[in-house]
């Protein structure tokens, strides 16, 4: 029992530095920032619009990680003591994958386009820095540009919203699997971790960049992003085959 609630921990602790990392990548608050000077919309309403997003994000997340749930409880009763080794492999698989993406180049990109796409693109690939001169473009909504490019409200939240729903979290999925064994318990769980971990990274990184406090380099998150994920399933993986009864 004690091994188990250890396992569980684990799981949760893991899966909550997968949830904030992820919320860290630029594609997470970069745009909010973005279109916040844009349509000249305060701090306040930015920020809520960021968690407004968020939650479709983990909305979307935590549908497919009911149905992993749904799936691998029904297939759990049926083959026992062999869950944990074959749920701890596909953990290993995964890992390993994410891994070999990383050190081939192929490591997944979170640039996501809407709206008119390449106007909030530009501002993710030519700003890698938060808080110094390099985001000039952001802290003066009364460019001329950004004038034109402004649209409705409704648009732009709408946008937004759409941006992070449709691109659920994949790096939690295995999250997911791992907790299966410990039933809906588990999943109602992983999904409050998920919950918090994702608002909450959303909201800190947005605020920040909206304070212009300090100069945080966070780019190299989403170059790395594979690597230390795939490294972070691989060692709950190897907990799960060998650590939970």
């Amino acid at each position: 029992m004690l091994m188990n609630e250890t396992v569980l921990t684990s799981i949760a602790l893991t899966g909550f530095t997968v949830a904030f990392f992820h919320a860290a990548i630029p594609t997470h608050w970069l745009p909010f920032v973005a279109t916040g000077r844009a349509q000249g919309w305060n701090h306040a309403r930015t920020l809520g619009v960021t968690v407004l997003a968020g939650t479709g994000h983990v909305l979307a997340t935590a549908l497919l990680g009911l149905l992993l749930t749904i799936f691998g409880i029904a297939v759990s009763s049926r083959i026992g003591i062999w869950f944990p080794f074959i749920a701890g492999g596909l953990l290993v698989s995964l890992g390993l994958f994410f891994i070999w993406r990383q050190l081939s180049g192929r490591a997944h990109s979170h640039t996501h386009l809407f709206g008119s796409g390449e106007h909030h693109h530009e501002l993710a690939t030519a700003s890698p820095s938060v808080g110094g001169h390099e985001h000039e473009v952001m802290h003066s909504p009364r460019r001329p540009e950004l004038a034109r490019s402004r649209t409705s409200d409704r648009t732009a939240i709408v946008s937004l919203f759409a941006l992070l729903t449709f691109s659920p979290c994949e790096g939690f999925l295995p999250i997911y699997v791992s907790g299966i064994r410990f039933g809906w318990i588990g999943f109602a769980l992983l999904t409050l971790i998920l919950s918090i971990a994702t608002v909450a990274g959303m909201l800190f990184f947005t605020w920040l960049t909206l304070a212009g406090i300090g100069r945080l380099r966070l780019r190299w998150l989403e170059q790395h992003e594979s690597g230390v994920m795939g490294s972070l399933l691989l060692g709950v993986g190897m907990l799960v085959m060998f650590f939970e009864k």
